[in-house]
C-alpha cells in the first residue's frame, strides 16, 4: 500500500466536494441551524470548523503541534456547539479551506512514505497508537464527515443538492 497516493487522493476528493458545497451556501444563512434537537452548530460555525478539519489535524500528527496547550481539557478540545467560533464570511472560509488543503497535502510530503507506514502516533483526544498514515486518513474522513453535515444543512435549507453534489461531481 502506498500511503502517500492514498492520502493525496482522499484529501483532494474531500476538499473538492467540500469546496463545491461551500459555494452553495447563502451568506444570509450563516446563523441557520436545524430547528430540532440540541448542540447543533450554525452553518457559520460548521464552515469555520471545516476550515481546519483536515490540514491542521494532519499537522498535529506530523509535527506534534496541535495549536493548543498540551494540558488542554476535554472541553477546550471539544467545546459544545454554542461555544464554537463562526466564520465571518464565505470568502474567509474559501481562503481558509484552500490553506488547509495546502497544509494537508504538504504534511504528507513532510512525513514521507516510511513514516506514514511505520511511525506510531496518538491523538490528544485518544491515546490509542496507530500508524501515522492511518491517523492522517482519519483527518480526511473528519473533513468528509463534516462535508456530509454541510450537505444535509443545504438540503434542509431547500438547496437542490443530490448525490453528485455530495461527492463533488455536480
Amino acid at each position: 500500500m502506498n500511503w502517500t497516493e492514498l492520502l493525496k487522493s482522499e484529501i483532494e476528493a474531500a476538499f473538492r466536494a467540500t469546496e463545491g458545497l461551500v459555494a452553495l451556501v447563502d451568506k444570509d444563512k450563516l446563523n441557520w441551524k436545524p430547528a430540532t434537537g440540541s448542540n447543533w452548530m450554525t452553518t457559520g460555525q460548521l464552515l469555520k470548523h471545516l476550515e481546519t478539519s483536515c490540514g491542521a489535524m494532519c499537522k498535529g500528527f506530523v509535527t506534534g503541534d496541535w495549536g493548543m496547550p498540551a494540558d488542554a481539557s476535554p472541553d477546550e478540545m471539544l467545546p459544545p456547539a454554542d461555544k464554537l467560533p463562526t466564520t465571518s464570511s464565505l470568502a474567509e472560509t474559501k481562503k481558509a479551506l484552500a490553506a488547509d488543503k495546502k497544509l494537508a497535502l504538504g504534511t504528507i510530503v513532510e512525513a514521507g512514505e516510511k513514516a506514514l507506514a511505520s511511525k506510531q502516533v496518538a491523538a490528544p483526544w485518544d491515546p490509542t497508537m496507530k500508524p501515522l498514515g492511518q491517523q492522517m486518513l482519519e483527518c480526511a474522513k473528519h473533513l468528509a464527515a463534516h462535508k456530509s453535515q454541510l450537505f444535509y444543512y443545504l438540503k434542509l435549507q431547500g438547496k437542490p443538492v443530490n448525490t453528485m453534489t455530495l461527492w463533488g461531481m455536480g
